[in-house]
C-alpha cells in the first residue's frame, strides 16, 4: 500500500503512517541474513591475488572477485566485486576477516539492497556467537543495528570456515535506519574519547594508527567537523544542571542510555567507554541530533585481555581514563536512574527462561559447520570440544568464563551494585507533519515510563502568543499514533491558516507526579501558503538493477516529475527531498517541464555525474518523497507520498498521469506516460507484432499483418486509430518516438525520422 497526496486530499490515510517515522527503522532479514539457515558464500579470486593479500594483511587495496551467494531459496552470482581484507588485529590472524564490496567497480550497484557485506573470523571468540547475540539483544532493545547471520566461507572451492556475516555501517545502513543519509557519519576508532581539545572543528581531525580517530565517511568534500566540535564541546563544557536540555538538542541521549547499559551489562570493553573504540556517530538530520551506532562487539561476554573479572566490575565506574559522555551522564540523576533501569531490564531479559535456551540453539544451528572448520583450530588451537564446552565454560587464557556463565555471574552482581529509582518519564522521538493551509497538523512523540497511568499532552501557542493551549495525546490507535500501545502517542489539530506559526512543547507526566518536558525550548512548525500547479510525482523505482541506465551506464533509483497542467513550469526554484521534514535537499536545475511534459531524476547520490542526479538515494525497504516550492513560499509542499518496501525493477505510478491512484507497473516507464506501461514487444503466446522500416523516414510504416490498431505519443495521447490495416500513413507526425498498439494488447516502438 502507499499514501500519496497531492498535499491537498484526503491526507488522514498518510498520518496513520508516517506519524512514527521519527523512530529508528528496523528493517527485516531478508534473504541475505535469515537466520533460519548458515547460507553459503562463494568467492572466486585469481590465486596469485589471494596470496598477496595474506602477504600484505594492511592493504586496503580491493581487488576484483566473483560473489556466489545461496541460502536454499536464492542463488546469485554476481562478477567484478571489490574483495579484501578488513578488521584490525584480525588482520594477523590464520582465520582473517574480510569486506566484500559490490560497487567498487560498478559505481551504485547494490545486492539485496548492500552496497558491502563483512565477513567477520571472529577468531578471538571460541563459540563464533558473541557478536550474534550482541546484535540480536541489541535488536531486542530497540536500538538500530546490523543485521547479521553465520554464514559458510569458500574461497575458490575451499571452505575457509563459518563466518558471521555483518551488515556494514555506511549510508546505505543510517538511510535504512534513520530514513535519510546525508548527514555527517563519522567511523570512531581508538583514541576517539570525545574529549574536548578546543572550539576549532579541525583538532578533530587528530590521527590514531595512521587513521582519524574521528574518520568522516560522508560528505567528504566539505569535511566539516563543526557539529562534531560542538557535540564534544556540549558533552565536556556544559554545568551539569543544563546538561539534558543542552545535550538532548543534539545528541539522541535517551537511546545511548540503553546502549551504555548493553555496553556495561555485556562487558564491551572495546566500544567507547572502556577503551575509546568502535562507535560511530552519525547527524541524523531528520531530528537534527546525533546517534550513536555501535561497532564490532566481539570482546565481550567476559573475553578479557586484562586480568579483569567482568562480570563484577563496578556499573557505575566502569570506563578507563576520561570517558565524559559515560561520566558526565552519571553525574545527572535522572539519567543515572534510567541507565540503572536499562541494565534491570536487560538482566531480566537475559534471565529469561528462554533466553539460555535460544544460546545454545544457536550453538546447535552452527556445530556441524564448526567441524568441518579448519581454520577455526589454527589461532588458538581449538577443537570442537571447545566449540561446544565455551558456551556454558571457559576455555581458559583470554577466555576464562563461557558465555552462558559470565551472564549468570553479571546477573548476580548487578543485585549488589544497582541502586533503583523511580525514573521520570521517557520523551523522545517527537514528530509533527502538516499538509497544508486548513489541514490537518499531527504530532506524535514517544513516551514511556515504568509506572502505569502515564498522561501525555502537547503544549502549544500559535504565533507566540498566549495563552498555552494543552491537548492530551492517546496511545490507542485512533490519533495517528500507530499501533495501540506502541508507547507512540499522537494528537491531530485542525484548520490553520497560512503561515501560521505554532510553537511546541511535550509534557509527560507520571503516576508519582514526576514530569517531563520535551524539547527544552519548543519546536516551530509553520505552515507555508499553498501551492497549486499541476505537477506530480508521477513514478518512481527506489530498486533499479536492469530497467534503465542514465547517460553514465549506471542502473541508479529514479523519480518522474510529470506537469499535468496548461502552461510549461520552471522548475530552477522547485526541490525534490525524500525527507519530508527536509525540504530543501536537493535543488532542480535551470530546466522546464512543458505542459503534459516528463523529467526524470536520478536518486543516486552523485551530483557529479550531471544536473539531473540527485544527492539522495531512494531506499527498497521504504520512504519518502517530497516535491516542494521555493524558499519565500516556505518551501510549500507541490506533492508527496510515503511508500512500502519495493520489489527491484518494478515501479509504482500513478493511474493515469497526474491521477490519484497508485499501481505496480511490470513494465515501467520513465520519462513517458504511464498509459504506455503495458508495453511488452515480445508477449507470450501472441506473433510478434512488426513495423517497417523502423525508423520511418517516408509517408508510410508498413505492418506485417492486417489489424486494428492505435498510433500514441510517448505522453500516453492517441494521435489517431486505424481499423483493419497493415499500412499505416504517418506523413503528419513530428520526428519522434511513437507506440502502436493492437486490439489485441500487442504494442510496439518505431521511430519518425
Amino acid at each position: 500500500m502507499k499514501y500519496t497526496t497531492n498535499f491537498f486530499f484526503s491526507l488522514i490515510l498518510i498520518f496513520t503512517f508516517s506519524g512514527v517515522q521519527a523512530q529508528p527503522i528496523f528493517p527485516e532479514n531478508g534473504e541475505v541474513y535469515r537466520d533460519d539457515v548458515v547460507p553459503r558464500i562463494d568467492i572466486q579470486i585469481n590465486a596469485d591475488t589471494l596470496a598477496w593479500l595474506y602477504a600484505n594483511p594492511d592493504s586496503d587495496t580491493e581487488f576484483h572477485a566473483v560473489f556466489m551467494f545461496g541460502n536454499g531459496t536464492v542463488k546469485d552470482t554476481m562478477e567484478n566485486v571489490g574483495f579484501r581484507l578488513r578488521g584490525n588485529t584480525s588482520r594477523y590472524a590464520a582465520k582473517k576477516s574480510f569486506k566484500v564490496s559490490f560497487n567498487s567497480f560498478e559505481s551504485g550497484r547494490k545486492y539485496k539492497g548492500l552496497e558491502k557485506m563483512n565477513l567477520n573470523g571472529e577468531h578471538n571468540d571460541p563459540t563464533i556467537s558473541r557478536s550474534k547475540v550482541c546484535w540480536d539483544l541489541l535488536r531486542s532493545l530497540d536500538i538500530p543495528a546490523p543485521r547479521s547471520n553465520h554464514v559458510q566461507v569458500y574461497i575458490n572451492n575451499t571452505y575457509y570456515g563459518l563466518y558471521l556475516s555483518v551488515e556494514h555501517v555506511d549510508e546505505e545502513f543510517v538511510e535504512s535506519r534513520f530514513g535519510n543519509n546525508d548527514g555527517n557519519l563519522f567511523k570512531c576508532l581508538y583514541p576517539a574519547d570525545l574529549a574536548y581539545l578546543g572550539s576549532n572543528p579541525d583538532l578533530y581531525k587528530y590521527e590514531g594508527g595512521g587513521r582519524r580517530a574521528y574518520d568522516l565517511m560522508t560528505n567528504t568534500a566539505e569535511d566539516d567537523y563543526s557539529d562534531l566540535a560542538n557535540l564534544i564541546e556540549i558533552i565536556n563544557n556544559t554545568p551539569i544542571n543544563d546538561l539534558p536540555c543542552k545535550l538532548e538538542a543534539v545528541f539522541n541521549v535517551q537511546d545511548y542510555l540503553k546502549i551504555m547499559a548493553f555496553d556495561v551489562f555485556t562487558s564491551n570493553w572495546d566500544g567507547y567507554i572502556f577503551n575509546k573504540n568502535n562507535f560511530y556517530l552519525y547527524h541524523n538530520t531528520k531530528t537534527d541530533r546525533f546517534e550513536y551506532v555501535l561497532y564490532d562487539p566481539d570482546n565481550t561476554f567476559g573475553i578479557d585481555w586484562f586480568g579483569i573479572e567482568w562480570s563484577q566490575r563496578d556499573v557505575y565506574n566502569w570506563s578507563s581514563g576520561n570517558r565524559p559522555l559515560y561520566t558526565r551522564l552519571l553525574q545527572v540523576q535522572k539519567y543515572r536512574s534510567q541507565y540503572s533501569k536499562y541494565l534491570k531490564q536487560i538482566a531480566d531479559f537475559a534471565g529469561t527462561a528462554g533466553y539460555f535456551p535460544y544460546i545454545h540453539a544457536l550453538r546447535d544451528k552452527i556445530y556441524p559447520f564448526v567441524l568441518n572448520d579448519l581454520f577455526y583450530q589454527m589461532d588458538y588451537g581449538y577443537d570442537i570440544s571447545d566449540f561446544t564446552n565455551s558456551f556454558d565454560f571457559g576455555t581458559g587464557a583470554h577466555v576464562p568464563v563461557g558465555l552462558t556463565e559470565y551472564i549468570s555471574a553479571r546477573r548476580t552482581s548487578l543485585q549488589d551494585q544497582l541502586v533503583l529509582n523511580n525514573t521520570y518519564p521517557v520523551l523522545k522521538y517527537l514528530n509533527a507533519h502538516h499538509t497544508g493551509v486548513n489541514q490537518p497538523v499531527l504530532f506524535s512523540v514517544f513516551a514511556s515510563d515504568d509506572l502505569a497511568g502515564l498522561v501525555v499532552k502537547l503544549a502549544y501557542e500559535i504565533n507566540s502568543t498566549l495563552p498555552v493551549n494543552y491537548q492530551q495525546m492517546f496511545d490507542d490507535g485512533n490519533h495517528g499514533d500507530g499501533l495501540a500501545g506502541d508507547h507512540i502517542y499522537g494528537v491531530f489539530l485542525e484548520g490553520f491558516a497560512s503561515t501560521t506559526e505554532i510553537s511546541y512543547t511535550i509534557e509527560a507526566t507520571d503516576n508519582s507526579g514526576q514530569v517531563t518536558g520535551f524539547p527544552c525550548e519548543p519546536a516551530i512548525l509553520t505552515i507555508p501558503p499553498p501551492y497549486e500547479s499541476g505537477l506530480y510525482i508521477n513514478e518512481y523505482m527506489a530498486s533499479n538493477e536492469t530497467t534503465i541506465s542514465d547517460e553514465n551506464g549506471e542502473f541508479n533509483d529514479w523519480i518522474e516529475i510529470f506537469n499535468g497542467g496548461t502552461s510549461a513550469v520552471w522548475m530552477g526554484d522547485k526541490y525534490l527531498s525524500d525527507d519530508l521534514e527536509n525540504p530543501d535537499k536537493w535543488q532542480f536545475p535551470d530546466i522546464s517541464i512543458e505542459a503534459g511534459g516528463f523529467i526524470l531524476v536520478w536518486a543516486d547520490e552523485d551530483q557529479g555525474q550531471g544536473p539531473l542526479h540527485a544527492n539522495f538515494k531512494l531506499s527498497a525497504g521504504g520512504e519518502e518523497i517530497g516535491l516542494f516550492d521555493n524558499e519565500a513560499s516556505l518551501f510549500s509542499p507541490i506533492d508527496a507520498l510515503i511508500y512500502q518496501p519495493q520489489t527491484t525493477d518494478i515501479s509504482e505510478g500513478r493511474n493515469p498521469d497526474g491521477g490519484n491512484e497508485w499501481k505496480f507497473y511490470q513494465f515501467p516507464t520513465p520519462g513517458i506516460s504511464n498509459l504506455l506501461s503495458d508495453i511488452n514487444e515480445n508477449p507470450e503466446g501472441k506473433n510478434s507484432l512488426k513495423a517497417f522500416p523502423n525508423p520511418a523516414t517516408g509517408e508510410f510504416v508498413h505492418l506485417n499483418k492486417t489489424m486494428n490498431c492505435s498510433v500514441y505519443n510517448t505522453f500516453g495521447k492517441i494521435i489517431f486509430e486505424e481499423k483493419n490495416v497493415n499500412m499505416l500513413n504517418i506523413k503528419t507526425l513530428f520526428p519522434g518516438l511513437y507506440f502502436i498498439k493492437t486490439s489485441d494488447g500487442e504494442v510496439i516502438k518505431f521511430i519518425v525520422q
